[in-house]
């Protein structure tokens, strides 16, 4: 399974949103420090769901990043969020 798709499972399966989108940027960083051959590494979310309506953009950002815990530690390098409640 690539790498953005388990994003997205894993975000949506959290946060049931309404809107997201995983964009691999993989491409732009190629041959920088930290980025793999294969890409699958650089990543811009963006998640609009009601679960973010009251949280401070630092709890946003750490809830996703404990939902993606074990891809932060391992492929993902970089990771993009635009975090909001839902639209």
């Amino acid at each position: 399974m690539l790498v953005r798709d388990i994003i997205e499972k894993k975000l949506t399966e959290a946060f049931a949103p309404q809107r997201l989108e995983v964009i691999d940027e993989s491409h732009k960083h190629h041959g920088h420090a930290g980025a793999p051959d294969g890409g699958q590494s650089h990543f811009a979310v963006l998640i609009r769901a009601a679960a973010f309506a009251d949280m401070s953009r630092v709890k946003q950002q750490r809830a996703i990043y404990a939902v993606l815990k074990e891809e932060m530690a391992g492929p993902i390098h970089a990771l993009s969020l635009d975090v909001a409640g839902a639209e």
